[in-house]
Order: structure tokens, then sequence, then C-alpha cells
């Protein structure tokens, strides 16, 4: 891969040095045509035969302009024939005017080494030094053809042999420096996409790593923001966030300072966000140079982490009941039964068998509780599926209108087909527990048993939710902070675990269960999944 893209790099080079050759050759050709045909140098150009010179300049002039016009310097830089013909024409060219213009003490001798040296770097290996070695020879046969005895022979063979050697000499030296060039342009251009690849695969990681990760630097600006930031935050994708203020983001301007307050403390902060999720975030100085620093934020789902304390506290709990069960369910039983017997005394006042009823009911109360809190003691881990929601909820509300007469449920679905990953039993006894005191309580205000499920997408659009809305009073605000909290009740036949054990097993399937109020002030409880590719 690497070797494909710095030959290309090489390619590219090669066809803009040609480029400039053939620009060189046609200017090189109109200055000396222009110059003869001015007469400028005092007619040094075509000294010894104006004509010869004139036509040859002519011709190398419309050889060059059509070379430019017609030849592409890529296509050139892929056939050595093709480079070798044009030397050779230059070769030519400019040794016939060498030869107008009086031999080489008129000085155009030296323009030979420019064609060496662009051989040199167009043409591989020993075919350079021929290109290099013919020049000499059209010298040397230069030098024979003007002299008109051996003392001329002799005096023009030494600045031949000179200019031959500096041809063989820039030859060989652009020859290796070409080399060397070119090895060096190949080197760099392989560091350059390995660290392009490198920066490619960490921006990759960064991008797709559970972890949401946000850099911002002493202005509170972010420089930097993954997809799972966004998504943990509920943010969301189609806006723009770098450069812009810490406090666009979900408040976290707020929990910045109070980890500065902190002084930099290591311990995590627990965020939650306008929907209800909560979030750990914990933070990290980075000194890139003098006083200059940035600071990361990495953004974690805390539903991960309570599933994990549930899990702990449900063993312990298990451990706590079972002890407690017993002793309590042996004499919770014959306090019922003595009831119960007292009850069926035909010698008992009325008063006092509503003093019985008040006893059964209260131990079939306490009972309850009892077996709720085993129920829940004894839950075993979540087997999460993933299921389609709208199809799920469709059918959940079929069987549950079928079973309990006289209830109306509206489901309204914006989340499209989305898949949720939950355990599908837990699901359903939360759904229930939920419609159940939602159809109670529209009931006492309205008259009827009727409440609204809805199913959406966050802002982001990958995370899922559903909503029971109902059209009872709500919760009072001063009441809010208690509702999930095991045995509080407002409902004086209620056990108070129904809530606290539905927001349990939300948490064991990593959702979360919130109470919020919707547009219009009815009462809500939202219901938020975990995205599915995401859970742990």
């Amino acid at each position: 891969m690497f070797d494909a893209a710095g030959s290309i790099d090489q390619n590219h080079y090669q066809a803009r040095t040609l480029k400039i050759y053939l620009y060189y050759r046609f200017m090189l050709a109109a200055l000396l045509f222009s110059m003869h045909f001015g007469k400028v140098a005092g007619g040094l150009f075509g000294k010894s035969s104006p004509d010869l010179f004139y036509w040859t300049s002519l011709g190398y002039v419309a050889i060059g302009l059509l070379t430019l016009l017609t030849a592409n310097a890529v296509t050139l830089t892929r056939s050595i024939n093709l480079i070798s013909s044009i030397l050779i024409i230059d070769l030519i060219s400019l040794t016939t005017l060498i030869h107008a213009s009086g031999g080489l003490e008129s000085g155009l001798g030296y323009l030979l080494l420019i064609p060496a040296a662009t051989a040199s770097m167009f043409i591989p290996g020993l075919m350079a030094h021929g290109f290099a070695a013919l020049t000499c020879f059209f010298l040397i046969g230069e030098s024979i053809y003007i002299s008109r005895n051996n003392a001329e022979f002799i005096k023009n063979l030494f600045p031949a042999g000179t200019l031959g050697f500096l041809v063989f000499f820039t030859s060989v030296t652009f020859q290796f420096l070409t080399e060397r060039i070119r090895t060096s342009t190949l080197e760099a251009r392989k560091q350059s996409l390995y660290a392009e690849r490198l920066e490619q695969l960490a921006q990759h990681i960064v991008t797709r790593m559970r972890t949401g990760i946000i850099v911002v630097n002493d202005l509170l600006e972010v420089e930097l923001l993954n997809q799972s930031a966004l998504q943990l935050l509920d943010q969301p994708g189609e806006r723009q966030y770098i450069g812009k203020h810490l406090s666009n983001i979900s408040n976290l301007d707020v929990v910045f300072r109070d980890w500065l307050n902190a002084r930099h403390s290591n311990t995590p902060i627990i965020h939650t966000l306008d929907n209800g999720h909560e979030i750990r975030i914990s933070f990290a100085c980075l000194d890139m140079e003098k006083n200059i620093s940035k600071t990361i934020l990495y953004v974690e789902d805390y539903r991960a982490f309570t599933q994990h304390a549930q899990q702990l506290k449900l063993a312990s709990l298990g451990r706590l009941t079972a002890s407690i069960a017993h002793e309590v369910r042996n004499p919770l039983g014959a306090i019922s039964h003595a009831a119960q017997l007292l009850s069926e005394s035909e010698e008992l006042a009325s008063a006092d068998k509503r003093l019985t009823e008040i006893i059964l009911n209260n131990s079939e109360r306490v009972n309850q509780i009892i077996e709720n809190t085993l129920v829940l003691s004894k839950r075993k881990s979540a087997k999460p599926e993933l299921i389609n929601l709208k199809v799920w909820l469709t059918d959940f509300i079929s069987e549950y209108t079928t079973t309990s007469p006289g209830s109306k449920i509206d489901y309204d679905n914006d989340s499209g087909d989305a898949k949720v990953r939950v355990d599908p039993t837990h699901l359903r006894q939360v759904l229930t527990n939920l419609c159940d005191n939602g159809l109670r309580y529209s009931k006492q205000v309205t008259g009827l048993a009727k409440i609204d499920l809805k199913s959406g997408l966050s802002q982001n659009s990958e995370t899922t939710y559903v909503d029971v809305i109902d059209y009872g009073d709500g919760i009072a605000p001063d009441k809010l902070q208690h509702i999930f909290e095991p045995f509080y009740t407002t409902d004086t036949q209620g056990s108070g675990l129904g809530l606290y054990i539905s927001r349990e097993l939300c948490e064991i399937n990593q959702a979360t269960l919130n109470y919020l109020r919707t547009e219009d002030n009815k009462s809500r409880f939202r219901l938020n999944f975990s995205h599915h590719q995401r859970m742990t």
C-alpha cells in the first residue's frame, strides 16, 4: 500500500520536472532563434553557417512547441523510448547549432549539460551514461569535423574532452542525487502515510469507542467530541459542537466547575440529564505546552455501573429476606388464621367482626409485601433479547386489554421499527405495573380507565423510549423524590413496592425509569432503553 502510494507521488514529481524541461527547451530554442534573427551578441550565433543556424533553430522551436501542445508529461514519464527520442532530438539540434556557430568556442557546448542531467533523471541505470557517452561522441565528432589539420584537432580536442568530462560528471552526479531524492521522497511519503493511518486509526477508535470523549480548552471551548458522547448526552448529531462553549452541551459547564471547585478531584461525578439519564463523568488534565492545558471529559453510561450494583444488592437482599421471611411468616400466619376463626364465631358482635376484617386485610397486605420482597430478592439475571419494540408493544396492548376489560390504551409509535435489547419478562412486568397505576388514577379523575402509550427516539435518534401517560392528577412536586423508594405509597391499598421493583428491573436491563410531565402537563413515566449495540 505504501509502495503504491509512494510510486504515484514519485510519478507526479517526475511529471512536473519533465514539464519544466519541456518549457525550458522551447524557451531556449525561441531565445536562440530570436538572438540570431535580431543579430544579438555581434553575430556570434550562426557565425559559420547562418542559414543552417536559422533553419535548425526554427525547426527546434517548432518541435518544442509541438511537443508542449501534444505531449502529456505523465505519459512521457512512463515511456523511456519517448523521453530518449526527445533528448536525442535536443542533442542533434544543439550539436548542429554549435557547429553552425563555429564549434565549442561559441560557448553553446555547455547547453548540452542540461539534456545530460535530464537523461540521468528520467533514464535508469547505464542507459543514462550511454546518453552521456553519445554526447561525448558528438562533441569529439564536431571537433574532428571542423579541424582542418592536426594542430587544430589537438586544439579543439581539449575543450571537447573537458566538456565531455563535465557531461559525464553531470550525468553521474544527477543520477546519484535523483536516486537519493527519490528514496528520500518515498521514505517521507511512507512515514507520512503511516502517520495518517495512525491518526485515522486513533480517530476511528475515539469515534467508535463506547466511552464518550470530550476535549475542552481553558476557555471551556469544545475541541473534540466523539459520537459516543453525543449519544450518551442525548444530543442531536447534526449540530456543530466544535468551538462551542461547554454550556451548550447538557449544562456540562456546571459539572466542570464543580470539578474545579473540588480541586481536580479524581472522584467521578454523576450527572443527571434532562431526560432522566444518569451519566458518569471523569476528568483528566492534559499539559500540552507551556501555559496551554486541555481537559478530557470521559462520559460513561451510569446504567452499567448501576446494573452491577443491583446484582450485588439483590444478592445481599436475597440472603436477608430468606432469613426474615421465615421469622415473619410464621407469626403472621398464626395471626391471620386466628382472626379468620374469630370472624366465623356467631357470638362475635358486628363491631368486633369489623376489627377482624381489618386484621385480615392488613395481614394479607404484609404477606404481599413479603411476597414482593422475596420475588425481588430471588430475581435472576436479565436474559435480554433483541425485540422489535413496535411489534412487541402492539402484542402487549392486545393481551393487556383482553385480560383487563373496560381499559383503553391508545398507542402512538414514533420509533419506526427500532429494536431494543431487554428481557421481555421484565419489560412486561414493568409496563403492567405502570399501566395498572395509570389506568387506576385516570379512572379516579375522569371516570374512564384510559392511558396513552407512546414509543419514540431520543434527539440523536440512537436510543429508544416508551412513555406511559395517564389522565390523573399526577404526583405532587414534594413527593417526587420519594416515589421510587421501597414501601412508599400514596394509596392505602398499595404495598409501596411497585415503582421500586419497576425501577430495579429497568436498571437490571441497563434502562432507566423516570417521572416527567408532558408538554400539556399530563402525568408521564418514561422508560429509556440503552442502545442495543452498546449494552455490556
